[in-house]
């Protein structure tokens, strides 16, 4: 971002994890308070950052290793005679998910526990961040009144 700018960044979505990585402005006179709030947003979005990259990278490796195993036992190749990939059909393509998703419901409950405690942290400290700006605000405005 240019050096005058005052907002946060949002990037184009990152290839592992499809998230948008955002670049977080840092105004020269940032309090402790919202130094804290800058720090618990940024750590929110690395750890969602590597949990979406780890998962997808799973996701991916185990949905290729399904539809070789698959293919394999039908008597196909990954390509047909003419270079196109095979695929499977919509009801086989199912059974993979339904199994990724069941093999991965305890992680899935961890990261969303986790992302409700971290989003709750980031909420209460934005709610004391405003008090702060909005006390700081009414002083400034009592002491030139």
């Amino acid at each position: 971002p240019p050096a005058h700018s005052r907002n946060d960044w949002i990037g184009p979505p990152d290839k592992h994890s499809n998230l948008r990585p955002v670049i977080f402005y840092v105004p020269p006179e940032e309090s402790p308070l919202e130094r804290r709030l800058r720090e618990a947003r940024q750590e929110a979005q690395a750890c969602d950052q590597r949990f979406w990259a780890r998962h997808n990278r799973a996701f991916c490796q185990e949905k290729e290793e399904f539809i070789y195993s698959r293919l394999k036992a039908k008597g196909l190749e990954m390509r047909d005679e003419t270079g196109q990939k095979t695929t499977l059909n919509a009801e086989e393509m199912a059974d993979f998910y339904k199994d990724f998703l069941s093999k991965n419901f305890r992680k899935h409950m961890q990261y969303n526990r986790d992302w409700y405690k971290r989003n709750f942290t980031i909420t209460f400290l934005m709610g004391k961040v405003a008090l702060a700006r909005a006390l700081r605000w009414l002083r400034w405005k009592k002491k030139n009144v």
